[in-house]
């Protein structure tokens, strides 16, 4: 039997997200049992890829269901932050469900005051849900690898179906609307197989650039900080070499001034008000001055305007953008590396976690 690989979860992705999406409202609904609807003070804590897919997911859920979401690295919020007294919800995004600090950052909360603590997790029956109010699980089951791919758009989902759910029992969201919402997921999903084709021959195009960067930015806005930013956790643990994900108002305050020929910036333009559009477009216009290695993530063109351009469609909520957004990043992570001669395969820091003591069990790698 073949062990699996970060290139077969990419491969699954189509297939077990349409599977979850059909669970829906039912994981949903079970998740929230006992959750009051009136709350809408939450604070989301996790680390890594988990908060990447929180900020991806914040504000598709801010809209739906009408609630403020704080995001929290649990580390720093257990021993340096002060607790909101009218804190209601928590929830703790762990796939692995054995994050040491975000189960010690969700037990801070609940010494405090009562809250409803929520478990998102791949696996319903790990650490964190002995600490927690109810579990969403993501329904990717465990991942063999490190490095996470399809549990992170799992989770953005499970997140957003959260969201919608919760904008329905509070009655925001008409049946129509709910229904409307899950065929847009739906259809974006089915574009799955379909965008990592269209990015593997974009790596294919840009191959040699690629193998040669030796330094990597992305750069975002709204929603899709979470995409950089998990760009930017991806390629630093698969590349290798100094890779950001920088919002874009921050990247004109400071980081500009790094940019030499050799730079590779990666721009990812999604739908948005035409003056963050307009933005985008003269940082862009700007660094193309400064280097040749200047590309975009186009979730709003169906065709590629230049050879430099990875045309997805045209994605018409930008709210929905990271779910899809993701993709090209996590195949660049698979194809890059093995360019650079890095064999991702093959485990490293085999002993970090409990070195370290991240995680609370050996890490079942393989």
């Amino acid at each position: 039997m073949t062990n699996p690989t970060m290139l077969s979860y990419i491969l699954e992705e189509q297939d077990t997200l349409t599977a979850a999406i059909h669970t829906y409202p039912k994981h949903i609904d079970k998740a929230i049992e006992g959750l009051a609807l009136d709350t809408d003070n939450w604070l989301v804590l996790g680390a890594g890829s988990s908060i990447n897919a929180a900020k991806s997911a914040k504000y598709y859920i801010e809209k739906m269901a009408q609630i403020k979401i704080s995001i929290e690295e649990p580390y720093n919020f257990t021993h340096y932050e002060t607790i909101d007294p009218t804190l209601q919800v928590v929830l703790g995004v762990s796939q692995s469900g054995q994050s040491t600090s975000t189960i010690e950052a969700m037990s801070k909360v609940t010494q405090h005051h009562k809250v409803h603590t929520m478990a998102v997790t791949s696996i319903p029956d790990s650490e964190i849900t002995k600490v927690t109010s109810s579990t969403l699980d993501i329904l990717s089951g465990r991942e063999r690898v490190g490095y996470v791919t399809l549990g992170f758009s799992a989770t953005v989902l499970a997140l957003m179906l959260l969201g919608l759910r919760i904008g329905v029992k509070k009655g925001l969201i008409s049946a129509e609307k709910e229904a409307s919402e899950i065929q847009e997921f739906l259809a974006l999903t089915a574009q799955f197989n379909h965008v990592i084709k269209q990015s593997s021959l974009f790596f294919d195009t840009h191959r040699k650039d690629f193998k040669e960067a030796p330094r990597f930015t992305s750069i975002a806005y709204g929603p899709s900080v979470g995409t950089a930013k998990e760009m930017e956790t991806k390629f630093s643990e698969t590349i290798r070499v100094p890779s950001q994900g920088v919002e874009l108002e921050a990247f004109m305050h400071g980081p500009y001034l790094e940019i030499n020929s050799e730079h590779r910036l990666f721009f990812i333009d999604t739908p948005a008000k035409a003056e963050i559009i307009e933005k985008a477009g003269l940082l862009k216009a700007y660094e193309q001055k400064h280097t040749t290695h200047v590309f975009t993530i186009s979730l709003r063109e169906s065709v590629s305007s230049d050879s430099h351009t990875l045309a997805l469609g045209n994605c018409k909520d930008e709210f929905k953008a990271p779910y899809l957004a993701i993709l090209p990043f996590q195949i660049f992570c698979w194809y890059i590396s093995r360019e650079k001669g890095i064999d991702i395969t093959k485990r490293i820091f085999t002993d970090f976690s409990q070195a370290v003591k991240s995680k609370t069990t050996v890490q079942d790698y393989v």
